[in-house]
This record gives C-alpha cells, sequence and structure tokens, in this order.
C-alpha cells in the first residue's frame, strides 16, 4: 500500500474497473473533462450511474493505493470517513490520475466558490480549474494571491478571494450561504464537486470548505455526527430520512424554507419545504 495524491481537478470513483460505459469516458480520460461528461448526461444515463460510481475525488486529495491493475487502482479515500473501510472511502480510479503527495506545507485552505482558477503567478495563465472543496496547503501569500503546494512537487497560485481557511469559525449561516451556491445544479450519484452533487456529497464537501472531516454517506453522518431531538433542529443543522426498517437514505441541511437538499436524480438542488413524503421518513436530525 502507497500513499498518493489526486493530480486531476476532480476524480471519479468507480465500483470497478469495468463499471464505466463508453459514455463516461470523458470522466476516465488521462485529463477528464467532468464538466462535459455532466452536461452530456439526461436522465436515464444519469439513473445508469448507480452502481458504477461511488464519489469523486478532488486535486490533491489524498488516496492508499492498495494495488493496480490494466491501468486502474484500486484505493482507499482517508478524507472521505466510511463505514466500508477504517482507511477511507473505497473504489477504483485511473492510475492516470495519480501522483505524488505534495510538499509539505502549512494552512490548509479550501475553494470557496463553484470554480476557481490554478494560476502559473498572480494574474497569470491559468493550469487547471479547480473545484469547490479543493483542499490545499498554502505556501506563501502575495498581492491578493495565495500560493499552494499541488501535486508531484509543483505549485500554483490561487487569488485570495476564491479562498477559506479551514482554521476560520464558522456558523449556521455559513453552512447554509455555501450550500446556496449549488442552487439548481441537477443531482448527479456520486458527485462532490461543482458539476454535480448527490445528497450527502453536498454535505461532505461543505463541511470540507469549513475545515471538517464528515463521513462520505449519508447513513454514516446519521450513525457518527451529534444527533439532535427532531423537533430542536435549527437552520444548518441536518435532516436525515429512512424508510421503515432500512438505513437512512437522505440527508439535507435544515434551513427556514425547510431544507435545502440535492434531492435525486433528475432534479436539481433546492430549499424547499418539506413535502409530506419526507416528513413520513423524517427519521433524525444531528447537529453539524
Amino acid at each position: 500500500m502507497k500513499l498518493a495524491a489526486i493530480n486531476v481537478p476532480i476524480s471519479t470513483v468507480w465500483t470497478s474497473p469495468d463499471a464505466p460505459r463508453d459514455i463516461d469516458a470523458p470522466a476516465t480520460a488521462a485529463q477528464p473533462d467532468v464538466a462535459g461528461w455532466a452536461k452530456s448526461m439526461d436522465t436515464e444515463t444519469r439513473l445508469g450511474l448507480h452502481g458504477r460510481t461511488l464519489t469523486q475525488l478532488l486535486f490533491a486529495e489524498p488516496v492508499l493505493v492498495r494495488s493496480e491493475r490494466d491501468g486502474w487502482s484500486e484505493i482507499t479515500a482517508p478524507w472521505q470517513p466510511s463505514s466500508q473501510d477504517e482507511l477511507g472511502y473505497p473504489g477504483w480510479i485511473p492510475s492516470s490520475h495519480l501522483g505524488e503527495l505534495p510538499e509539505s506545507a502549512s494552512d490548509p485552505i479550501a475553494i470557496a466558490v463553484p470554480t476557481a482558477s490554478l494560476l502559473a503567478e498572480p494574474g497569470g495563465q491559468a493550469l487547471a480549474e479547480l473545484s469547490f472543496g479543493t483542499v490545499l496547503a498554502s505556501m506563501e501569500h502575495a498581492d491578493g494571491y495565495t500560493r499552494v503546494a499541488t501535486p508531484d512537487g509543483g505549485s500554483g497560485w490561487l487569488a485570495d478571494a476564491v479562498l477559506r481557511s479551514a482554521a476560520e469559525p464558522s456558523g449556521a449561516e455559513e453552512r447554509l450561504r455555501l450550500g446556496e451556491l449549488f442552487l439548481g445544479l441537477e443531482y448527479l450519484w456520486g458527485g462532490t464537486s461543482a458539476h454535480g452533487l448527490d445528497c450527502s456529497g453536498l454535505i461532505h464537501t461543505v463541511g470540507r470548505v469549513l475545515g471538517l472531516r464528515t463521513p462520505r454517506d449519508a447513513h454514516d453522518q446519521a450513525d457518527t455526527l451529534e444527533n439532535i431531538p427532531i423537533e430542536e433542529a435549527q437552520p444548518g443543522d441536518l435532516y436525515f430520512f429512512a424508510r421503515d426498517g432500512k438505513p437512512v437514505h437522505h440527508v439535507g441541511f435544515v434551513s427556514e424554507a425547510g431544507m435545502l437538499h440535492a434531492s435525486e436524480t433528475g432534479k436539481r438542488l433546492e430549499n424547499e419545504p418539506l413535502t409530506d413524503e419526507r416528513r413520513a421518513t423524517l427519521v433524525a436530525a444531528a447537529r453539524f
């Protein structure tokens, strides 16, 4: 087993090397086009991701490589806690998406806008377009920009205006503000990026920007976070949903309107009152 880091903006994690379909080629390419891939899929095609995709990894995110086969690597993602594996979320990614861990640095910062350009120098050429939730180690500051460590011994610059310190305190308003950046974004099974989110992916990725290592899946979030009585839930807390005798299958942020959430495939991220069906399956609440 070895440590590595994601060296592309977004790497989608698959159940096996055989899981991707022909239409998924943009996501598995050596230089993936996740934005183009997401735009290419209609609802039926997105439904076909169930049982194929698991989660997504963001630029410079560390992974443990367990094995390699035919250009694919079996990995676990320690930044995405999971009951499936004590070392992190498991799955498969193209080996071309892996590089060496960034050089040691300090003061982790997160991209807190939907997308941001990683620059070769302050105000200079764009090297990559990075997603919300990407966490990087800062190296120095100059004239409104921060230099960050990147995989394979490199570095780049990000405008301070797109960044948030992981150590900065946050409250309910900040959680909801960050979630609302994606109102109208189409649901993507396994999504943790600005190009598509699922219900627990929204919670996990917002948590990452706030410096929190939140479990990846809704049932693990319900089991791990501080549970509170449902009637005591306040905006910024979490609602969890399950059917009789089944594990938690859905999560959303409590909001003034009702719930801010990524609903399901075929729908978009929305802030709406709880429907009767949702109320009938509301089983728990937690403090985020």
